[in-house]
């Protein structure tokens, strides 16, 4: 059984509510669940307590990241999560500093992480469509992939010594959207992504 903390990052406005974000991480945590895994999951603009959410990060084997994309990054609310929780956890639990040594303090920057073994899913929402990725005749991408596009949060939890399972995008979701492709292509990803963990255990 795998341990799986969700956290949905999405920041609710009367534009975008945040509903397919919501479904996504329901739909994960009931996935998950069904297949015999530990499921917890945070709803970060309804708040959240920042000692638990250290020792959630500590809990977990994997944690899913599933966010909205705006302005090219996480939302100001899960950015702030990550600023409060991040920051606490520096205390030695998520990481014993930033990976420098008195003796080498030019050496291994970001590498002092405390998660080692811990794995971590991306999970995002975008108003672009897919076909503006991986592309280099796109003008604004210019050939960048999603995972290129959210090098910070990779960052992030490489710094903490997390290793990166297959990320999934839902594209074009306020233009054109397809919930039911999305739905059902997520489905499959998370059978795919947490099949091959229980074989790796096995």
């Amino acid at each position: 059984m795998t341990k799986i903390h969700i956290l949905n990052g999405a920041q609710p406005y009367a534009f975008a509510p945040g509903a397919l974000n919501e479904t996504l991480a329901n739909l994960a945590k009931t996935t998950l669940e069904a297949q015999g895994h530990e499921v917890r999951l945070t709803i970060v603009a309804q708040g959240y307590d920042v000692e638990a959410e250290v020792e959630n990060h500590l809990w977990a084997d994997v944690v899913l990241l599933q966010f909205p994309v705006n302005w090219m990054g996480v939302p100001w609310s899960f950015k702030k999560y990550m600023d409060e929780v991040y920051t606490v956890g520096m205390d030695g639990r998520l990481s014993d500093g930033d990976g420098r040594s008195a003796s080498a303090p030019k050496a291994n920057y970001g590498m002092g992480g405390k998660l080692a073994g811990t794995r971590y899913m991306i999970s995002a929402t975008l108003n672009a469509p897919a076909e503006a990725f991986d592309d280099p005749d796109e003008p604004f991408f210019e050939g960048m992939s999603l995972d290129d596009l959210l090098r910070p949060v990779h960052l992030n939890a490489k710094f903490f010594g997390m290793t990166p399972l297959p990320s999934f995008g839902a594209f074009d979701v306020m233009k054109n959207p397809d919930v039911e492709g999305d739905l059902s292509r997520f489905e499959l990803h998370l059978a795919t992504t947490f099949g091959g963990l229980a074989n790796e255990a096995a």
